[in-house]
């Protein structure tokens, strides 16, 4: 068995041809859709980008827990179990968070690995005369100056980092097309924000938060995501078309997939994090081609998530999910539309805790914002940095948790992230309200709801103060005194 993955970054599933795009938008997504499972009803979990990384990596929720860290030293990577078992596992990227202090360990679980530099942000090119240095320490002040930098060393389609990861990964495919047991990672930044594609003009980073812009200003910001969403089609066609040449379908797994999506002006909204995670943020891409069933040219409604993703690799190779994996297989779900769960956990730590049964969607607000907030890890660091001294002052070593596998672990005190300035609880139905514009009041729903939320918590582990901050119960049935809605 052969194994590739395709990943991008904020791939927002309504500008592909399977979910109402006219194909010509991205013809070789509709090409792959065409030799493929496609999924319907795929949902993120831990948010956003390194969250959900570490939840592809070991099949487990992140986000009740931690925010923003490496892979602990007690985690079940799946990229690292393969590579013990024999299977040479690979990746290529220019997602530049691999490499600051809050993803350090994510490469080093695979066999290889190849980066590629220039991406957003990137601390890369040191062209001082572009640098405004007054900031350099002020993220995400400096992010926008070192990438008006880095874009000076990117002024063809062929130097676009998107370009040359893929470059790289067709160069795996074609150094290694007569050998056997090799996963291989392509995953690119794009089309996460900025949106730039040399030689276009015009602000192409929006700002998260409302929007401001006239119609002709969303409307040229949008253009600018589909013109880098047209490179991310551009290349997956390459892959395409190496799988045509090369006849992998025969005997190599085909997995695209994204960690989140974008909202581009939907509800007035830019970005991610600081509104809820709507649909279009959460509700993502999917995409598997199986050698073993064959399926293509099929949809599937099956609720699935993205801790499903490792399992389905070590079942692919021949392994069973190890004991701490939440996910799960998805090989009869590929086959045959076989449901895996009835319901699926998503949010951000210190925000909405989220779950939908893939119709309903149930964003639970917390009763008390004073309650505590603790993280628990060994990994202590921030997205760019370590955790601040007087952080890990306080800290205070805690027994673990099943999946800690006996290491005890540093609690120390934690923070909401980046988020909603408004937290109210919200409840939609997907098929009547689609674009979640009429938060729905029906005590009944919610009792039901929030009975599937604390059922996942309670098997994710969640520690007591996340019962506390929701004002839900750690144990015991969810009662009328728990519901938020029409009171």
């Amino acid at each position: 068995m052969r194994a590739v993955i395709v990943m991008y970054d904020s791939l927002n599933r309504r500008m592909l041809p399977p979910w109402g795009a006219p194909d010509e938008q991205a013809p070789n997504f509709a090409r792959l859709a065409a030799h493929s499972a496609t999924f319907d009803t795929c949902y993120a979990g831990s948010m956003p980008c390194m969250p959900a990384r570490r939840e592809m990596h070991t099949g487990r929720y992140n986000f009740l827990h931690r925010f923003w860290g490496p892979i602990e030293p007690f985690d079940d990577s799946v990229y690292e179990i393969l590579s013990r078992q024999g299977v040479h596992t690979h990746i290529v990227t220019d997602h530049q968070h691999y490499w600051e202090d809050g993803g350090a360990t994510y490469l080093t679980r695979f066999s290889t690995h190849e980066t590629v530099r220039g991406q957003e942000g990137d601390a890369w090119k040191p062209y001082l005369a572009d640098l405004d240095r007054a900031v350099m320490q002020v993220p995400p002040k400096r992010a926008r100056t070192q990438d008006h930098a880095n874009r000076k060393a990117i002024d063809t389609i062929e130097k676009m980092p998107q370009t040359r990861v893929f470059d790289a990964g067709l160069d795996f495919l074609e150094r290694n097309a007569g050998q056997d047991d090799w996963l291989l990672q392509i995953e690119t930044f794009d089309p996460h924000e900025p949106f730039f594609v040399p030689g276009e003009e015009g602000d192409d980073w929006p700002t998260y938060g409302r929007v401001t812009e006239t119609p002709e200003g969303v409307a040229a910001m949008q253009q600018h995501y589909l013109k880098v969403l047209a490179q991310c089609d551009r290349n997956l066609g390459r892959v395409l078309d190496v799988f045509d040449t090369q006849g992998l379908w025969d005997n190599t797994m085909l997995i695209v997939c994204t960690d989140h999506g974008f909202l581009l002006g939907e509800r007035g909204w830019w970005g991610k994090n600081v509104m809820p995670w709507y649909d279009e943020a959460i509700h993502t891409p999917l995409f598997i081609w199986d050698p073993r069933s064959r399926v293509a040219g099929e949809r599937r409604e099956a609720l699935v998530q993205t801790i499903d993703i490792a399992p389905t690799l070590l079942d692919a190779f021949g392994h069973a999910p190890t004991p701490h994996m939440q996910g799960q297989p998805l090989a009869a779900t590929i086959a045959s539309d076989t449901p895996v769960r009835d319901a699926g956990l998503f949010g951000v730590f210190g925000l909405h805790v989220s779950v939908t049964d893939g119709r309903h969607v149930y964003m639970r607000g917390p009763s008390d914002t004073e309650a505590p907030l603790r993280e628990y890890t060994l990994m202590p660091t921030r997205m760019r940095g370590f955790k601040p001294l007087e952080e890990l002052a306080r800290a205070e070593l805690h027994p673990g948790f099943s999946f800690t596998k006996g290491a005890k672990v540093l609690r120390m005190p934690g923070a909401p992230q980046r988020g909603p300035d408004d937290l109210s609880t919200l409840l939609f139905d997907l098929e009547s309200d689609p674009g979640q514009e009429q938060p729905l009041n029906d005590p009944e729903l919610e009792a039901r709801m929030a009975e599937l939320l604390v059922r996942l918590m309670r098997s994710s582990e969640a520690p007591p103060e996340q019962y506390q901050r929701l004002g839900l119960p750690e144990a015991g049935p969810v009662g009328v005194q728990h519901l938020h809605l029409n009171q």
